[in-house]
C-alpha cells in the first residue's frame, strides 16, 4: 500500500498511514475503517497484523471498534509533542511537524533573557539571547504555543536564526547549530507540568486574556546540550486548553 521506505514492523506502518489519514481530517470523525480482512487484502499481510495495526490505533485513541459494523473514526484533538519528540521527528523526516500539524506565526528576535531563561541557559539575566517562537495547529485549533531560547552567539554564527520565518528546508535550529559548530548534541532534559493560563499565556494561545480557561495546561520543556557541556537551545512548549501529552515505549520482557 506504501512505497515508502520504512524499517517498522507491518502493523506499525499500516497504523502510521492511517493515522496520519485521521489527524490530517482526510478521514473524517464517523468514517468507518476497511474490514480487517480487506485490511489484510489491500497490505497484503496476514489478517493477524492487520487486526494488530487497528488495536494500536484504538489504544491510540484513534478509532473505536462497534460490535456488527466495523472500526469508526472518532474525534478527538491530538495531543502535543514535547522538545526532544520534535527533534527526533525533524532528525527523521526534516520536519518537526506532527501528524496534521501545521506553523505558522514564526517570530524571531534578539532580546533580555528573562531570569528564568538566563539562570536554565547559564547566562547573565538580561543578556542578549535569541527567542524564536511559533504556533502549532491542527484542525482541532492550537495543540501548543512554542519558544526556544538560544544563546546570542549563534545567532552570529547563523544569521537565519533572528529571521521570522520558517528555518529554510523544514530543518532545525539544533540541526543548523550542530552543523555551524561541528558539535552534535549529547543529552537532552525535558519536564512536563501542568500549570493555570496567566494573561500572557492566554494571549499566545489566542485566548481572552481577561477570561482564561480555568482548567490547567500541560507545559514542556527541554534543554539540549551538545558534546561540549554548552546548553545549546532551551524550548517551551504551552499546550493549547484541552492538550494531553503521551509518549509510547517497548517493555522489554
Amino acid at each position: 500500500m506504501s512505497d515508502q521506505a520504512d524499517n517498522r514492523a507491518p502493523y506499525a506502518q499500516i497504523a502510521a498511514h492511517y493515522t496520519e489519514l485521521i489527524t490530517s481530517g482526510e478521514l473524517e470523525p464517523g468514517s468507518l475503517l476497511p474490514s480487517i480482512k480487506n485490511l489484510a487484502q489491500d497490505w497484503k499481510v496476514s489478517t493477524g497484523t492487520a487486526e494488530k495495526a487497528l488495536r494500536k490505533l484504538r489504544t491510540d485513541g484513534l478509532v473505536r471498534g462497534i460490535h456488527g459494523i466495523g472500526t469508526e473514526v472518532l474525534d478527538r484533538p491530538s495531543p502535543m509533542s514535547s522538545g526532544s519528540q520534535r527533534q527526533d521527528r525533524g532528525r527523521r523526516s526534516g520536519s518537526s511537524w506532527g501528524s496534521g500539524e501545521r506553523s505558522d506565526s514564526h517570530q524571531a528576535a534578539v532580546v533580555s533573557a528573562p531570569a528564568d531563561v538566563a539562570r536554565v541557559l547559564d547566562i547573565e539575566p538580561g543578556s542578549d539571547v535569541i527567542r524564536r517562537c511559533r504556533v502549532y495547529r491542527d484542525r482541532h485549533g492550537i495543540v501548543a504555543h512554542s519558544t526556544s531560547w538560544i544563546p546570542a552567539r549563534y545567532g552570529r554564527l547563523i544569521p537565519e536564526l533572528v529571521k521570522s520565518e520558517r528555518l529554510t528546508g523544514g530543518g532545525t535550529s539544533l540541526q543548523l547549530i550542530t552543523q555551524a559548530t561541528g558539535r552534535p548534541i549529547t543529552h537532552r532534559i525535558d519536564t512536563a507540568s501542568a500549570r493555570l493560563l496567566t494573561p500572557e499565556d492566554a494571549r499566545l494561545l489566542e485566548l481572552d486574556p481577561a477570561k482564561p480557561p480555568a482548567e490547567p495546561v500541560v507545559v514542556m520543556t527541554a534543554k539540549f546540550v551538545d558534546s561540549e557541556s554548552n546548553i545549546v537551545e532551551y524550548g517551551v512548549d504551552l499546550g493549547g486548553p484541552g492538550r494531553t501529552w503521551r509518549t509510547e515505549s517497548e517493555v522489554a520482557p
